[in-house]
């Protein structure tokens, strides 16, 4: 299993969501099968401090889950270290030229018919060019587009 996990997937894990526990258990399951570390890309790196912030907003305007900016500091701080030390992520560079074109092939494919947002685009065209056969979110959009693209979904 060569897997990808979008940034939900990396946001609810680090700020010790509901979903944790099950992101934990599919995590050892897989470092015990001999999954390489999760891909980190540039965007996965810009827009996890940013969805860190985003909870912490929708926590102060009455959103249902709280998340204050100690736990979103605490996150991120993890998430830097997890990133410096490569056994369980390891930071990946992708050509812009070829994201660029696989994004254009998928968006040309399937954002006309399903809707897909940008980002759901980008994640599933780099974990197609890094060759990875397993997609793991919490957004159904993405997951949709992954399964489409023939990648099995977590």
């Amino acid at each position: 299993m060569r897997p990808y996990a979008d940034t939900n997937f990396f946001s609810r894990f680090y700020l010790r969501l509901a979903e944790t526990k099950d992101i934990a258990g599919q995590l050892e399951q897989a470092q015990a099968a001999g999954s390489p570390p999760l891909p980190v890309t540039w965007l996965h790196r810009v827009e996890t401090v940013n969805a860190f912030q985003l909870y912490v907003f929708a926590g102060k305007s009455g959103g249902r889950t709280r998340v204050t900016p100690e736990q979103a500091a605490a996150a991120h701080a993890a998430f830097r270290a997890d990133l410096a030390n490569p056994t369980f992520l390891r930071s990946v560079q992708i050509e812009v030229a070829a994201l660029e074109a696989q994004f254009e092939e998928l968006a040309l494919r399937h954002t006309a018919r399903h809707g897909f947002r940008t980002y759901d685009v980008v994640h599933v065209a780099s974990a197609l060019l890094l060759n990875c056969d397993t997609f793991w979110s919490f957004d159904p959009k993405a997951s949709r587009l992954a399964a489409l693209e023939g990648l099995a979904v977590r």
